[in-house]
């Protein structure tokens, strides 16, 4: 699988061995004594230097993670110091919630790198005192008075290691906010030191890679305009081959009623591809007036994992196209953090999208009082209202081939409070569905192991031992139900699951909830379908029988 993961035995001997109890020494010693040690296989490679010139971000240098000299700028610990009062003054909740914490713990074993990897600084409390330690010490009084006691840490770079190895094991899922007491957001603390490190240069190449793309084409995988349409029509001739129907979607047209921007991992990715081919299908059923555009070709918002200017500049390019293209309104596909950002800061960041139309199904007439603000309404609730009103000729036999598992997207259910629409669709394309153990699920979904940037080949190691809360719940669900199929509406998680499921849970796939949308649609015009949109055989589809009952 990598070169970077040891053998699944490997692991599990680590977890058997020391069940529930913390790793290494830190049982021997203050958390603070505790040394770090960055080796091959749990960091992310650092931003090459081309790419922050190409940004404008500062420091650009070779440099690893395992060099002594991590090569930062002359004045860092003022550059540092200076940025993390900027930002306490600017964002009251970074403040609220470093002063807030009462140590309560309640959170400690909530966090799915704690329980992967054994780590206490992976407990939300102490990643956050690894900053509030050095906040703290910004009040010299207290200091003077308590001394030692007082828990304050002088900035060093000792500590600016800590901070880039601990902060970048966060995946910014929000599943310790649910259970803290106080509603303490530690994502909101990750977001705002990845930011601070930026400032000095100390960053993840696998996530400002795709924004300088983004920045510069659209897309995070750079994809210019002629070869974004070229995959998409490709998925066109492929969805004429498997049902022989024709489906025409049309690229920057001006004045169609819906703009639909998608993740660019469902037009580039497998298996995200068959998504995409689950979207087209539905449009073509209902017979949307939709456009797509190659400019805002890229849903997905990596600035959320890098800085608010640059979450704010990459949501923005979705509404300038909006605007130019005259659309009424925006669909959005399965996302995670393209949603988080939409639902949780739109309005207060880009917004309100006043010179849009607060969105009404063409078809169905519902309006979307929710995307008032935003205009913008995600495909699971679009989807469930066409459902909901029969206007979806659908055939769930033809995923009788699946039995299927549902995983919250940490950003679409914690981020957006979407629990019902994926699962009520989900029921009405599938006849086999199984949930998973109440404390995994909703709000209390576990992260795939790789969000917030940390889908790095390098970093696999500590992927699968984040992925491993979210692995366990599958194979348990498996176990129980014979489950083969893991459905989720986040293009992350369709290209971070597979390798955990491959690696902790053999036997069990990833799907996007359209590409089962796509299975059961039965279309006007259809030849007999045998085969799924992955060319599988359906079950009892064998000769060609796929007349609904």
């Amino acid at each position: 699988m990598s070169k970077y993961l040891p053998k699944q035995s490997e692991l599990v001997k680590e977890f058997e061995e020391k069940p529930g109890v913390l790793k290494g020494d830190y049982a021997k010693s203050e958390w603070w004594e505790t040394p770090l040690e960055f080796r091959e296989g749990n960091f992310c490679f650092p931003a090459k230097p081309e790419v922050l010139e190409e940004l404008g971000f500062p420091n650009p240098r070779k440099w690893a993670p395992t060099d002594d000299d991590w090569k930062l700028p002359d004045g860092w610990q003022k550059t540092v110091m200076d940025g993390m009062k900027e930002r306490l003054k600017k964002y009251r909740s970074l403040k609220l919630y470093l002063d807030s914490c009462m140590r309560c713990g309640a959170c400690a074993d909530k966090c799915h790198y704690f329980l992967g990897t054994g780590d206490p600084k992976n407990m939300p409390v102490l990643r956050a005192e690894l900053v509030r330690s050095v906040y703290r010490n910004d009040f010299p009084l207290v200091e003077k008075i308590l001394k030692g006691f007082s828990g304050s840490r002088k900035l060093t770079p000792e500590v600016l290691k800590e901070w880039h190895m601990y902060f970048y094991q966060c995946t910014e899922c929000r599943r310790c906010s649910v259970f803290c007491p106080l509603g303490i957001d530690t994502a909101e603390i990750t977001i705002m030191v990845r930011e601070i490190l930026q400032l000095v240069g100390l960053n993840n190449n696998w996530t400002l890679a795709p924004v300088a793309n983004c920045n510069r084409t659209g897309n995070h995988l750079g994809i210019e305009p002629h070869t974004f349409v070229q995959n998409i029509e490709s998925l066109v001739d492929d969805i004429e081959d498997l049902t022989g129907v024709t489906v025409n979607p049309t690229f920057n047209r001006k004045g169609a009623e819906i703009l639909f921007i998608t993740p660019s991992g469902d037009v580039f990715g497998d298996p995200g591809v068959y998504t995409m081919m689950g979207y087209l299908l539905l449009f073509h059923h209902i017979g949307l007036d939709y456009t797509i555009s190659t400019y805002a070709s890229e849903g997905g918002n990596f600035g959320l994992f890098t800085s608010n200017d640059m979450m704010k500049k990459l949501n923005a390019k979705m509404y300038h196209e909006a605007r130019r293209l005259g659309v009424k309104w925006i669909l959005g596909g399965e996302c995670g953090h393209m949603w988080r950002v939409v639902h949780q800061y739109m309005n207060t960041m880009n917004g309100p999208a006043d010179f849009l139309e607060e969105p009404v199904s063409p078809v169905t007439g519902t309006k979307f009082t929710n995307a008032k603000a935003t205009k913008m309404v995600h495909i699971a609730e679009f989807t469930a209202d066409l459902i909901h009103n029969q206007k979806l000729r659908l055939d769930p036999r033809r995923n009788d081939h699946l039995r299927t598992t549902f995983h919250d997207s940490c950003n679409v259910a914690r981020g957006m409070g979407m629990f019902e629409e994926p699962r009520y669709v989900l029921n009405k394309v599938c006849n086999s569905f199984h949930e998973m153990a109440e404390n995994t699920i909703r709000e209390q979904t576990f992260c795939c192991g790789s969000g917030s940037g940390i889908n790095a080949e390098e970093y696999m190691e500590m992927r699968m031992k984040g992925g491993f809360p979210r692995a366990d719940a599958v194979r348990r669900v498996k176990e129980k139900h014979k489950v083969d199929s893991l459905v989720t509406i986040c293009a992350i998680d369709r290209a971070t699951l597979p390798p955990l499921m491959r690696y902790w849970t053999p036997g069990v796939s990833v799907y996007g909830l359209h590409e089962l949308v796509g299975n059961a649609l039965v279309m006007e015009g259809e030849k007999k379908r045998t085969e799924d949109l992955r060319e599988e055989p359906m079950a009892g589809f064998e000769d060609g029988d796929d007349d609904e009952e």
